[in-house]
């Protein structure tokens, strides 16, 4: 088990493939992109299953989240989905990504064991997403959310980030159009996590700005804790359901209290939270051939440590020096 001094339990891993992307998106990183991790720094496809079955058959893993970077980028994914999909007990799968490889990769991921995606996706005209991502692959997107679905890695989320002067005027088009495809829309809060430090709270659109928009057009009924659990969105019912839209406002409504999350570096860092300053490094046991139970000891100790909250709301944060391209969403 994973449990913290605040008695938080962790049975959702996310693990990050890689700190490769092809998309340049302006809230991330920028446009010349990042000094990448060298290949031997990378953790290996059976590194990597192996610090999974070990969380799962050990640690009480449940979920496992693969991301980025951009996750489809690893070449040994399909392979890694299907050897997780054969532990016992088998954890549930997902995936976060930008979608633009989905439409060749989608069927091959469903028939490896592949649960479900999410798939990110800021606004629905393609001259914004240009400017926004700095890439014209707003079509591919589309396409691969088609071909997520098609393949029934459902139900297919789609995650938004509103910018000023650039698409928060988009929320009810982007929610409507989600309703129309069946995809589950999530509007998530810019964050303090990119390359240029350039993130300013008082610029950012907050969720009490998205769901102001949002019921110019639609009846919202929140579905409440009971239902919400330790997921990190707040839903609500559009129209009366059954589709939902949901907010993750981690700044501005922070829900530091039911996190179960433990985070997996691509270059094998145990990180506590997306905020954090510190990480406690596997990769070195692994490589210096460890038992399980020694790697199982160093990751429930790094989880011990995990602090209370992020800590946006103190005057003294400090944004993490990793991007989050490097560390996972």
């Amino acid at each position: 088990m994973l449990i913290d001094t605040y008695g938080r339990v962790a049975t959702d891993l996310r693990v990050s493939l890689t700190d490769r992307c092809n998309l340049r998106c302006t809230y991330c990183m920028p446009e010349e992109g990042l000094q990448w991790l060298a290949k031997p720094d990378l953790l290996t496809d059976d590194e990597i299953v192996r610090l999974i079955d070990l969380a799962v058959t050990r640690l009480g893993i449940t979920e496992v989240r693969f991301t980025g970077g951009e996750p489809l980028l690893r070449p040994g994914l399909v392979g890694i989905v299907e050897r997780v999909a054969a532990l016992e007990p088998r954890p549930q799968m997902s995936l976060t990504t930008n979608g633009i490889g989905l439409r060749r990769t989608a069927t091959a991921l469903k028939a490896a064991g592949l649960d479900r995606v999410n798939v990110s996706l800021d606004t629905l005209r393609p001259d914004v997403f240009k400017t926004l991502t700095r890439r014209d692959r707003h079509k591919d997107v589309i396409e691969g959310l088609e071909a997520a679905r098609a393949a029934g890695l459902t139900p297919v989320k789609v995650n938004s980030v509103l910018m000023p002067g650039l698409n928060e005027d988009e929320a009810p088009d982007l929610l409507a159009w989600a309703v129309e495809n069946d995809y589950e829309l999530r509007f998530i809060e810019q964050m303090p996590l990119d390359a240029q430090h350039g993130w300013k709270r008082e610029g950012m659109v907050t969720a009490g700005d998205i769901l102001a928009s949002l019921r110019t057009r639609f009846e919202l009924t929140e579905e409440g804790s009971e239902e919400r659990g330790s997921a990190p969105a707040e839903r609500w019912l559009v129209d009366g359901g059954p589709h939902r839209v949901g907010v993750i406002a981690s700044v501005t409504r922070p829900f530091c209290s039911a996190c179960d999350r433990t985070r997996l570096t691509a270059d094998g860092q145990v990180r506590t939270c997306l905020f954090a300053q510190e990480e406690t490094d596997l990769r070195a046991a692994l490589r210096s051939d460890a038992p399980d139970e020694e790697i199982a000891r160093i990751w429930r100790l790094a989880m011990w440590g995990k602090k209370a909250g992020a800590g946006l709301d103190d005057p003294s944060f400090v944004q993490p020096d990793r991007p989050m391209s490097a560390i996972g969403g």
